[in-house]
C-alpha cells in the first residue's frame, strides 16, 4: 500500500503547520482513474484541515538540512525517522500546539560511509544526544493557507528559539482517516547549537510531512 500511495499523495511532506498552507508551485491535479475507491485526494481549502489531534506519518516525512559545501553548493542531509504529534485548533490557530522528535541518528547522505560520520562525535555525536525536539510556543496564521510557528529547537543538548514558514499542501479525507500535509522551512546557526565550526553558514531545514488524525 505505502507504494501506492506515493503515487497520489497531495504532498509529501516538515512541522509546525496549522496555519499552514499554499505551495508556491501548482497544485498537482488528482487523478481521475486508478485510485483505490479508499482514497481522497488533498485540496488546498483550509476547511479541510478540521480540528484535532494528528500523528506525523513517518512513511510520508522527510526533515532535509541543506549545508553549505565550502561555498560550491548546498550539500543535502535527510533524516529518515521523525515523529510528532499536531494539536490542531483551526478556529484559534494560536490554541494549536506541535511536538516533534527526529533521531540523529537516522541521518542519510549519498556520499558512501559518509552518515555514519555526521552522526559521530565530530558532528551530532547521536550517541550522547540521540535525539532533537522540536516545541511550539506560537502559531500565526499569516493567510488562509500559510502561516508561522515559533518554538524551542533542541539539539546536542541545547535550545534555541526557532521560527518555521509553514504553507498547508493538501488536506482531506486521506486513506481512511483525515490528513493534512505541509511544508515547512527555516534557518539555523549551527555554532548556536554548538555544532563545529566548520559549518560557518546557516543551515536550511526543509520539512515536508503528512499528518494523519488520529482524535
Amino acid at each position: 500500500m505505502t507504494n501506492s500511495r506515493s503515487g497520489f499523495n497531495a504532498a509529501l511532506l516538515a512541522l509546525g503547520l496549522a496555519l499552514a498552507g499554499g505551495a508556491q508551485a501548482a497544485h498537482a491535479t488528482c487523478p481521475t482513474a486508478g485510485l483505490p475507491p479508499q482514497v481522497t485526494c488533498g485540496t488546498r481549502d483550509p476547511s479541510a484541515a478540521t480540528a484535532g489531534t494528528y500523528a506525523i506519518d513517518p512513511n510520508h516525512a522527510a526533515v532535509i538540512a541543506r549545508v553549505s559545501h565550502l561555498d560550491y553548493s548546498r550539500s543535502v542531509f535527510r533524516f529518515d525517522r521523525v515523529k510528532g504529534i499536531l494539536a490542531w485548533n483551526p478556529a484559534a490557530p494560536a490554541k494549536s500546539n506541535l511536538s516533534v522528535t527526529v533521531e540523529t541518528a537516522s541521518i542519510d547522505t549519498n556520499v558512501a560511509g559518509f552518515a555514519t560520520e555526521l552522526a559521530g562525535e565530530g558532528f551530532l555525536k547521536s550517541k550522547a544526544f540521540p535525539e532533537a525536539t522540536f516545541v511550539s510556543t506560537a502559531f500565526r496564521r499569516t493567510s488562509p493557507t500559510h502561516g508561522e510557528v515559533d518554538g524551542d529547537l533542541t539539539l546536542l543538548g541545547k535550545t534555541r528559539r526557532i521560527t518555521f514558514k509553514v504553507d498547508l499542501v493538501g488536506a482531506g479525507k486521506g486513506f481512511g482517516h483525515p490528513r493534512m500535509g505541509i511544508h515547512a522551512e527555516t534557518r539555523i546557526t549551527p555554532v548556536d547549537f554548538g555544532l563545529t565550526p566548520l559549518l560557518a553558514d546557516p543551515i536550511e531545514l526543509v520539512i515536508d510531512v503528512e499528518f494523519e488524525k488520529t482524535a
